[in-house]
């Protein structure tokens, strides 16, 4: 597949590198030639320099022969422009565009968008994704990790094993054997950051981030066998009135049980805020100072959220919280070294805005007969739906009969729209909807298993 990446920011730089390790054509546009030379040191893309709006750079780019354009430059007008002249002078198939502004995003606006119009067939606005993203873990408080599958039917869960977890040193197979009507399977864990593919002699250890893909319907179940069942949070309070606090905010408004309480600094922005969210209390002022907090009533508050424009912030913010006994954290932070060392800090949940990007994307790039593909822990390993078709290798066999590359484990099966229990004598039928998880060296492997032809939608 041709593939035209515009941005060579840390999204799209990350979704060029992913792209052209599966053996993708990638040509890479930025404005900055020095980047672009760092950049292609160390990936095999093609660097185009100039901006992706301009027709000529995209004829450079051989914008005719692309299958997909990906516009992930830092301004939403120039990613729309790039779109239009992909389609309108090159005839691109797909288009994908990053858009941030909710003046582009508003639902209201959503006829804007086709081919009679600007030709863009997937908008995607990181601070929706980030709200999305906030509002899964706030749904399930005891996990770090919340990613919907096979609509919604199933889920990865992202589950830490403190040294009180019940499934301390017991071996996979046991939990099986003890609980037989539990249609779950731990996956793999996260050992001092390094990936263990689980199998049934497995055993968690203290310390373990643990994923496990497991029914909507057994959610809370799981939780609950993990000593990590926590009841939704009742009051929320969201520090930073950005965009994404902005949306969280109408998310959780939503919900009428919740109290939401937001706190920003920017005198305009919040009088905006407090005229636009009818059932948010928005207080003026700088989130770290503690009068402010206390204030806000931050003890009684069950979650906080932090998504200030600083990590530093995001990060003191959180402790801040803990100290004040909130049971539940969550940070946005942007840099990678910050997200490794405050990892043990206490902070509940770290959201990567970039991570969410390259996910989100991901979803949208068809490869055979794969449908989605999720990164998980920057890259180290994914979380992927294929459907099982006639030709497959293993269709109509039984799951004890399935030879699957070192690496890669079946972690559900949707029939029908409803999960089937695994077991050695599960037999896959055509049609049927794989959940798989592989390490990120096993992924080329399972695009081959299940590939007919290269596709885009």
């Amino acid at each position: 597949m041709k593939v035209i990446v515009c941005g060579a920011g840390r999204v799209g730089s990350t979704i060029a590198r992913y792209l052209a390790e599966d053996d993708n054509d990638v040509v890479l546009i930025d404005n900055d030639a020095e980047r672009l030379t760092d950049l292609t040191s160390t990936m095999e893309v093609r660097p185009v320099v100039g901006f992706s709006s301009y027709p000529s750079v995209l004829e450079r780019a051989n914008a005719q022969d692309a299958d997909m354009l990906i516009a992930v430059t830092a301004s939403d007008e120039v990613n729309m422009v790039t779109c239009q002249a992909a389609n309108s002078l090159f005839k691109v198939p797909t288009k994908i565009a990053r858009l941030r502004s909710n003046e582009y995003t508003n639902q209201k606006w959503r006829k804007f968008y086709t081919h009679d119009a600007l030709p863009i067939d997937v908008v995607i606005s990181p601070e929706v994704e980030i709200a999305r993203s906030i509002r899964r873990n706030i749904s399930f408080p005891g996990a770090f990790e919340v990613i919907p599958l096979a609509a919604d039917r199933v889920y990865l869960l992202g589950i830490h094993c403190d040294d009180v977890c019940p499934m301390i040193n017991t071996p996979l197979r046991q939990l099986t054997e003890l609980f037989p009507d539990v249609n779950a399977v731990v996956a793999a864990l996260v050992r001092d950051s390094k990936l263990i593919i689980a199998d049934s002699d497995t055993r968690i250890l203290a310390g373990d981030d643990v994923y496990v893909i497991v029914p909507s319907e057994s959610v809370r179940r799981i939780l609950t066998l993990f000593g990590r069942d926590q009841e939704r949070a009742q009051s929320v309070l969201i520090l930073g009135g950005s965009n994404i606090g902005l949306n969280l905010a109408r998310y959780l408004e939503r919900a009428s049980h919740m109290r939401v309480a937001l706190i920003e600094e920017n005198e305009d922005r919040a009088k905006f805020l407090a005229e636009t969210l009818s059932q948010t209390t928005v207080i003026h002022g700088d989130f770290l100072n503690t009068d402010l907090l206390e204030e806000a009533d931050i003890d009684i508050v069950e979650t906080v959220i932090a998504v200030g424009s600083k990590d530093e912030d995001n990060i003191l913010a959180s402790l801040m919280a803990k100290r004040y006994g909130v049971e539940q954290t969550i940070s946005v932070i942007e840099k990678p070294l910050y997200s490794q060392l405050v990892v043990n800090l206490g902070i509940d949940v770290i959201i990567d805005p970039k991570d969410t990007m390259v996910s989100t994307i991901l979803q949208h790039v068809r490869r055979g007969k794969i449908y989605a593909a999720c990164s998980i822990r920057s890259g180290l390993c994914e979380v992927l739906e294929a459907d099982a078709f006639d030709t497959f290798e293993y269709t109509g066999s039984a799951l004890r009969d399935v030879r699957l590359p070192m690496g890669v484990i079946i972690g559900a099966i949707v029939r029908d729209g409803e999960p089937v229990p695994l077991r050695g004598d599960t037999v896959i039928q055509s049609g049927d909807r794989l959940v798989l998880f592989s390490d990120a060296e096993s992924v080329r492997q399972i695009e081959k298993l299940f590939s007919v032809a290269p596709e885009v939608f």
